[in-house]
């Protein structure tokens, strides 16, 4: 265990030392994020699971520099540089930029103007015009001409001689560093369209002439200036002003008004063109790219939380139905296991035989298997279909008609998954089972499908996709073992994510399950093949088993718990199922009495409150929810008119409002509350049934905007971070145009074509 890097992460996060080496240790072991964060609150000092990740993924990335710091000194000694300060400077190095600045001077290269210099036995004269003791370089450089060597004259030697200085400020640490935090503090975005490209790339219009400072760019702005340098739509800069990076580097490196460091100070300006503005440029790229990536993934990720989150119908007789008009609407039926038991296909929305023949065979299946609620796709034809259903005129009132949300019901139908469950039924079939298996339970059946699918993210296809895959199988994993699995009901998709078990696990426990039937108690898990005392250990308190012989099976409360729930039940002269069915014998617990070296009070905490309701689901309780009748269409919709509508995703710039019509409306974060809204997180959530006014409606480029605001005038802050309401209305969609007076370049020599020397030099005395 590395000291260093516990102590380091201790400092970062304000946490005791105790408790990152508690996690790292735990780590080591095999110990997952929901296990250490819910069964180890004593040895962590009751860390939650985002503390959790966090010290992990720091860990991590300490490892992956310590790596690259290995390989440093390994190649520095192959190569005869290591000496011991240059071994101290690496070893201290604690940023990746600063190690490789470090590293740069004898790194390997590829021929570079300076190498070839050199070779030319050119260094010599560089040096001596890189002190600046006021010598004359054109008298110096004669005695460096040798065609043999190509240099052939005076020039030849000073411009390989700069090339030579040139590299050598490219190599300087402090230079790197000074110019690397002028462009993480004034670097500008600059976007301009690709001429051709301007009708093409109509989606990018905003971004045509556009800038705005690097430091406080969003992060679904900087995602969208990217993909359109990346479609070839805009040309794409990240600089500075240059004046102020020229001067860092002539303030460091040219020292007099002599003929040497004049021509230090052209090396200087070459070095800045050719190498260090292309260098530092690369730099915040990357930078702003990750920084971008991880909002837009914490967006996501959060997202998908409240997503797999949503509240659950539960176990009930369902009828699923994925609409359509030309090619009818896909029917079926499951029993409250989620099993398919019927399905077939109607024509609602056709002639009117066909529409009555529908009505009797949907009457007919409601009865037959006692449907208690009707799921409805919320695609093409959906809302047309819900109507149909809830405009039958027989069909009981205790049937609820839901329409659902079937982002990415067609690549889970098409998917390994549902042919491995549905190998005799065609795509369609197994589309309307998601859709009202989703109904039932949103987290057992979205767990099956890519998360990118769902419709949940923000530029989710641009970001770091091993950055994004990690956070999203945390995201899931959390969601999962929050909710608990009911062992004895559970897909292998969902016991994957189960704390300590993986595919092949969870394979092996349904392969036990369906030879020898439902788990009668946790203990039996041990029996499980490959399933030994380590993934007992972080898989038994997240697996449920309802109605078996142990009441506390059924709880979150840890097998390794069992017998302090038992002495609690032996000192109270009572059953363990007493403590659990008893409130008023609960009270008398004193939990004080039961602590013990490996037990603590936030333990004995969550065993009380699982006592008081046993594997009780986390999440809200469900809601029925309905569209604004007579609005099914955009068409129907006029600026100024409430409507209901169900929020499906939330971005850095608004959030995203299903209203029934096939197309999301947004409300910009400046429409979504009459007060300043930093983060659209903070006011809403996915899922939320919110109302909102139509503000305009673009028929032509499929765009509704729309407001949550009471107050329908702008609102804004002024020097005091006040609230103040201006009566002029704001446009939406669109991000302000800002004009950076620093942007707005002096010509110098650097931005042209870089002069003759003959030029330069009359410059010089002019």
């Amino acid at each position: 265990m590395n000291k260093v890097h516990i102590n380091k992460i201790a400092q970062e996060n304000e946490l005791r030392e105790a408790q990152v080496l508690a996690v790292a240790e735990l780590f080591e072991q095999g110990s997952t994020v929901p296990f250490i964060a819910r069964y180890r609150k004593e040895m962590t000092g009751d860390l939650d699971e985002v503390a959790v990740v966090k010290i992990r993924d720091r860990l991590n990335q300490l490892k992956d520099l310590d790596e690259r710091k290995e390989y440093i000194l390994k190649s520095l000694e192959q190569n005869n540089h290591l000496t011991d300060e240059l071994k101290k400077k690496v070893l201290a190095a604690e940023t990746l930029p600063l190690l490789e600045d470090i590293y740069l001077p004898y790194k390997p290269k590829r021929k570079t103007k300076a190498s070839v210099a050199r070779e030319k036995g050119l260094e010599p004269l560089a040096l001596s015009i890189f002190e600046q003791k006021g010598i004359d370089p054109d008298k110096e450089a004669e005695s460096f001409i040798d065609a043999e060597k190509g240099v052939n004259s005076i020039e030849d030697a000073l411009s390989g001689a700069r090339d030579i200085i040139a590299e050598m400020i490219n190599e300087d640490a402090q230079a790197r560093a000074k110019l690397r935090q002028l462009f993480f503090n004034q670097a500008v975005f600059k976007t301009t369209v690709i001429k051709e490209k301007e009708t093409e790339g109509i989606k990018y219009k905003d971004y045509y002439d556009w800038e705005e400072p690097a430091s406080t760019a969003p992060s679904h702005r900087i995602l969208a200036m990217r993909r359109g340098e990346n479609e070839n739509i805009l040309n794409l800069s990240i600089l500075p002003p240059p004046e102020k990076a020229l001067q860092i580097l002539e303030n460091l490196f040219v020292k007099g008004e002599a003929e040497d460091s004049f021509y230090v100070k052209l090396a200087a300006h070459d070095c800045y063109k050719r190498l260090l503005s292309r260098s530092m440029e690369t730099e915040i790229r990357v930078a702003t790219k990750e920084r971008a990536d991880l909002e837009a993934i914490n967006v996501f990720t959060e997202n998908l939380r409240q997503l797999l989150l949503a509240s659950p119908l539960g176990s009930k007789q369902v009828m699923g139905i994925d609409p359509g008009f030309r090619t009818g609407c896909k029917v079926v039926c499951l029993d409250q296991q989620g099993k398919l038991l019927h399905y077939e296909t109607i024509f609602p929305h056709g002639s009117e035989k066909q529409a009555l023949e529908a009505e009797k065979i949907v009457l007919t299946l409601c009865n037959d298997y006692k449907i208690e609620a009707i799921a409805v796709g919320n695609g093409t034809a959906g809302r047309e279909t819900e109507t149909f259903i809830k405009n039958l005129p027989t069909i009981s009132k205790n049937i609820r008609i839901v329409l659902v949300n079937e982002s990415g019901a067609s690549i889970y139908s098409a998917s390994e998954t549902a042919r491995e469950e549905f190998p005799d039924q065609d795509l369609t079939v197994r589309g309307s089972v998601s859709i009202g298996r989703r109904l039932m339970d949103p987290l057992s059946e979205l767990i099956k499908i890519d998360p990118k699918s769902i419709g949940v993210g923000q530029y989710q296809h641009d970001v770091d996709q091993t950055a994004l895959r990690q956070s999203l199988d945390d995201v899931v994993i959390s969601c999962v073992n929050a909710v608990g699995v009911d062992v004895n009901r559970a897909s292998v998709q969902l016991l994957t994510y189960v704390s300590g078990l993986g595919p092949q696990l969870a394979k092996n426990i349904i392969a036990y399950r369906n030879e020898h039937g439902p788990f009668a108690g946790r203990n039996e898990f041990k029996e499980v093949p490959r399933l030994g005392p380590k993934a007992f250990e972080q898989a038994a308190g997240f697996l449920r088993i309802k109605d078996g012989k142990n009441p506390l099976d059924e709880s979150a409360v840890h097998p390794e718990s069992y017998h302090v729930v038992k002495t609690m039940a032996k000192d109270l002269v009572c059953r363990v199922g007493d403590l659990i069915k008893d409130p008023e014998v609960r009270k008398k617990i004193e939990i004080s009495k039961y602590v013990t070296d490996t037990i603590g009070l936030p333990t004995l905490t969550d065993i009380l409150n699982e006592l008081s309701k046993p594997g009780r689901d986390p999440r809200e309780k469900f809601q029925e929810f309905t569209f604004a009748k007579g609005i099914e269409k955009m068409q129907d919709l006029k600026e100024g008119m409430t409507v209901p509508g169900i929020i499906t995703n939330i971005t850095a710039f608004g959030a995203f409002v299903d209203i029934g019509v096939h197309q999301d409306g947004l409300v910009h974060i400046s429409e979504l509350a009459d007060q300043f809204v930093k983060d659209p997180a903070k006011i809403v959530k996915v899922h939320q049934k919110v109302m909102v006014r139509v503000m305009e409606v673009d028929l032509k480029r499929k765009r509704i905007s729309l407001s949550m605001r009471k107050n329908i005038t702008k609102p804004s802050r002024d020097s005091d971070n006040k609230t103040t309401t201006f009566t002029k209305p704001i446009k939406t969609n669109k991000p302000q145009k800002k004009k950076n007076r620093q942007t707005q370049v002096k010509e110098t020599p650097f931005n042209n074509s870089f002069a003759t020397l003959a030029i330069l030099k009359k410059k010089k005395g002019a």
